[in-house]
This record gives C-alpha cells, structure tokens and sequence, in this order.
C-alpha cells in the first residue's frame, strides 16, 4: 500500500509538472503528473525504473535517458500525462547485477539474458506501487509509453486498463 507523503511543483525544461512522493513501506515512488488527469481516459503514462548509468553518469550504453526525455516531450505535447519514478536499478535485481552483466551485454546478449547469465532475475520489477499510485490519483485508462508487455500485463492484472502502448525509443 502506497502513501502519499509530500508534493510539490516541479520545472522541467519540459514543462511544470506535480510532483507527488510516496512510500510503500521500503522505498519512496515519485509520480509527475502533467494536466488534469484525475479521472480522464487515455492518458499518457511512463513507468520508469532508475537507471543510475544513464540517468547519473550519462552512459552511452544504455537508453534510460532517452527514454524519459522523449516521455516528457510527448507527454508535454499531448498536454497531460504522468510519469511514475521506480527505485529498481538493474529491472530490480540492484546495481551489482548491473555491473556484474555488463561483460555478458558487451558480448551481444540483451540486458536481460546478460541479468540472467550472471545468476540474477532478467527482470525483478515489481509494478504494483505504480498502479496503485494510478488508482490513488483516479486515473481512468493509460496509454502506456513502452515496448514492454511485462509492465502492460502487470498493470491490467492489477486493475489497470491500458488502452494501448505507443514505444518511446
């Protein structure tokens, strides 16, 4: 169960966005919410999990950056949309994982066979405070901003309609 602790107004170069922090119990989830999206349909959503590589240290072997930057533009564009910020560095399995994979990346496996080669989950996440966080806020129905049909099975079997996925890569 999620409880919002504290929120805020947020300026990004793109765009003003609501900051809302919550905690589950172990770890705090940021959602940024664009508009007036309580109780509106189709909206534009971005699940993400941190990606201390691409995000901190401006990897050039990894798309996390990408990836938020063009979910904040089409959210901008589209005028409305959130954005929900999971603590889950290496898809949930942590860092070391990350830097323990690597060589096995470097040599053509996906990230997530390279997780698995070196004895870890190819993908830990755990996506249920991020829709419990949509309900908390009253979002009717996302469009989810992903290639990912892990996070679109998850979110519907835990009551979240996805209406429809659209990459961001």
């Amino acid at each position: 169960m999620v409880i919002k602790i504290a929120e805020t107004t947020l300026h990004t170069k793109y765009g003003i966005y609501h900051e809302q922090l919550y905690y589950n119990g172990q770890k705090e989830i940021i959602a940024l919410t664009m508009g007036d999206i309580a109780g509106a349909e189709n909206v534009l959503c971005r699940i993400h999990s941190s990606c201390i590589h691409g995000h901190n240290f401006n990897s050039i072997e990894c798309d996390c950056r990408e990836q938020m930057e063009m979910s904040q533009q089409l959210i901008e564009k589209a005028g409305r949309g959130i954005i929900i910020w999971l603590d889950q560095e290496g898809k949930g399995n942590g860092h070391y994982a990350l830097l323990k994979s690597i060589e096995y990346k470097r040599k053509g496996l996906s990230q997530a066979d390279a997780y698995e080669a070196v004895g870890f989950n190819k993908d830990a996440r755990d996506f249920t405070s991020a829709a419990e966080i949509l309900t908390d806020i009253g979002v009717k129905s996302i469009r989810m901003l992903t290639d990912n049909p892990k996070k679109v099975e998850t979110l519907a079997r835990l009551g979240i309609e996805v209406v429809g996925t659209m990459p961001v890569q």
